[in-house]
């Protein structure tokens, strides 16, 4: 006798179901919301918009970018002191490979950032190539990055234009564009 035989007068539990006014979210809705977020992080960090990179990713998320970072209030310190100080850039992404499993995914785009500062001895520019490695996952505000890996394939230009050498250039990296 199963458990559901040992108690036939009783109904389903309903105060748990969806209601029929909800629309569940397809693979396809979730493969477009996870490349948007990819989309979200370049449009964040090209515009010096650091507040935003915390709807990007999970609290207590990793980076490996050049170094490893734990946590949002690292990886916003990583990359606002390597961005911060140029005259502008321009993260360009495409080829994703997305994995959906459940409310986690994996997904992999190929990367050709532009890194212009004007005042760099050698050369205003710095292209980096290479692909971004995320695993994400699905949380109650939508997908977000738990770790990211940058792989950096190759480099052109001069490497010098991110790596600023004035303290003035040092100074208040977080301060530019910080407001959402």
């Amino acid at each position: 006798m199963s458990a559901y035989d040992s108690q036939p007068d009783s109904q389903p539990d309903s105060s748990n179901a969806i209601p029929a006014d909800v629309t569940m979210p397809t693979p396809a809705d979730d493969r477009q919301a996870v490349i948007d977020l990819t989309i979200a992080y370049t449009w964040a960090i090209d515009a010096h918009d650091w507040n935003a990179l915390r709807s990007i990713f999970v609290p207590d998320a990793t980076a490996l970018l050049v170094d490893e970072r734990v946590g949002i209030d690292s990886i916003i310190e990583r990359i606002s002191t390597a961005l911060g100080p140029l005259d502008d850039s321009q993260h360009l992404i495409g080829n994703h490979q997305v994995r959906l499993d459940g409310d986690t995914a994996t997904c992999r785009c190929y990367l050709q950032a532009q890194h212009v500062r004007r005042a760099a001895e050698g050369g205003p520019n710095f292209i980096v190539a290479g692909r971004y490695e995320d695993e994400m996952v699905r949380t109650t505000e939508g997908w977000r990055i738990s770790r990211r890996v940058l792989v950096v394939m190759w480099t052109d230009g001069n490497p010098s234009v991110v790596r600023p050498t004035s303290p003035r250039e040092h100074a208040t990296p977080l301060s530019k564009g910080s407001a959402s």
